[in-house]
């Protein structure tokens, strides 16, 4: 186990460098998304990660995880292999800065998650700011229905809530895992075990990628194994209310990104809503209690 850092800004750094290998690691999903499908982009991509990061982490020379460290591993995998899948289908179907701004409702999710299995009490200020992030993602949703969007929009909109659920439940395992083990583990049986999930529908979806896939794949894997390594780091290093606002630096990357690469604009409803969204989660994260276990974690 890791001490928490005396000063939080060199993991604040590091998380934010996290966030931006992340969003970049989004254009290639997206574009594979769409090519091969949602479940095969995430099966060879993590597949890929698997070999990248079980080389480096095998040449360490590590000892076996314990039992407990093993399940968490195997737990939290699963529910990063739901939301990765639900959250690339629809990344494949709405623009990269949508989907990231109705992706920000996981922490305001993460408060119920936590009522439930933790036993926290939700205050005043906490169902307040819930209610101000669902105003945001009616602006955002709202926007969708009078614009001129394909029919399967609500549907991918519809799926990021699911991926927010997953990613909620993600958020109260995640740094806990990262005081269990070290970055690389943590990176390594992350990938094995979504692949291993994922390869139990492999008879019936699997698609062998060609051989123009491949560079997208490796990069894709490489940046998310990358981003994991540094978010893993950072919030091993730092309390999760000094780290958490570096999550919301991926709507500016999803915007650029997204602009540039594949020429979507903006709307007004959809920096409207992630404005109301960010200004509910950061009301709530200035009553974090001290070291709560919640935080962003990469897929």
């Amino acid at each position: 186990m890791r001490p928490d850092s005396a000063s939080p800004l060199v993991p604040f750094l590091v998380a934010c460098a996290g966030i931006a290998t992340f969003s970049a690691m989004d254009v290639l999903m997206k574009s594979l998304s769409i090519d091969i499908g949602a479940y095969n982009a995430v099966l060879w991509r993590t597949g890929t990660g698997t070999l990248i990061s079980g080389l480096v982490y095998l040449a360490m020379r590590p000892t076996l995880p314990d039992r407990p460290t093993m399940r968490i591993h195997a737990w939290r995998a699963l529910f990063v292999a739901g939301m990765a899948i639900t959250f690339f289908w629809a990344l494949a179907r709405l623009p990269m800065a949508e989907a990231i701004a109705l992706a920000f409702v996981a922490p305001l999710m993460t408060l119920y998650m936590a009522a439930i299995f933790l036993g926290e009490k939700i205050g005043a200020r906490s169902i307040a700011a819930s209610a101000l992030g669902l105003v945001g993602v009616i602006v955002i949703v709202a926007g969708k229905l009078g614009g001129d969007y394909p029919p399967e929009a609500l549907w991918a909109v519809g799926a990021v809530f699911l991926s927010a659920i997953f990613y909620a439940y993600n958020l109260i395992l995640a740094r806990r895992q990262a005081k269990m083990a070290e970055p690389m583990e943590i990176a390594f049986f992350q990938n094995l075990f979504v692949t291993l999930f994922l390869a139990v529908g492999a008879p019936w979806f699997a698609v062998f990628p060609g051989t123009g896939h491949f560079p997208a794949i490796t990069g894709a894997a490489i940046l998310a194994t990358v981003s994991l390594l540094l978010l893993s780091w950072a919030y091993a290093r730092a309390e999760a209310q000094i780290l958490a606002t570096t999550e919301y630096t991926g709507f500016l990357w999803a915007m650029l990104f997204g602009w540039v690469f594949y020429n979507e604009p903006v709307t007004l409803p959809t920096i409207a809503g992630a404005v109301l969204i960010v200004a509910a989660c950061l009301t709530v994260a200035r009553k974090t209690p001290h070291g709560d276990p919640v935080e962003p974690a990469a897929a």
